[in-house]
């Protein structure tokens, strides 16, 4: 797979500022992992949409992942194919970034009332 370098829109950028301010957590990647993790939680298979990289936001996938790069890989694939996509770099990299975003969107509404317990209570 040859997902490099993920680029982040304006809205997930704006999203994850909040999310850092509200729990504390300061890295970017554990964040968007959290949100990558909800999102595929979710039996629906993200909407296709354009997604811009309009946001100074970017990460390597190594970093996204960190020592469990590979098992994000996994876990992607075989979402792919539980949802009937191809598994070509194409759609994982489209996936991913669906995923993602769909994922910080959920992470950022669920902490409406600015608690970290309630990022605590999604993973439980």
């Amino acid at each position: 797979m040859a997902i490099e370098t993920i680029h982040l829109s304006q809205q997930a950028k704006d999203q994850l500022v909040k999310l850092k301010r509200i729990t504390g957590i300061q890295n970017w990647n554990v964040l968007c992992r959290w949100g990558f993790c909800l999102s595929l939680a979710d039996t629906s298979i993200p909407a296709p949409t354009k997604i811009p990289s309009d946001s100074s936001v970017e990460m390597t996938w190594k970093v996204f992942g960190g020592a469990y790069q590979e098992i994000y890989l996994a876990i992607l694939l075989d979402r792919c194919k539980k949802d009937n996509l191809a598994v070509d770099n194409e759609t994982l990299i489209a996936q991913f970034k669906l995923h993602l975003h769909r994922g910080i969107g959920h992470l950022s509404g669920h902490l409406t009332k600015k608690k970290i317990k309630n990022l605590v209570k999604l993973a439980i």
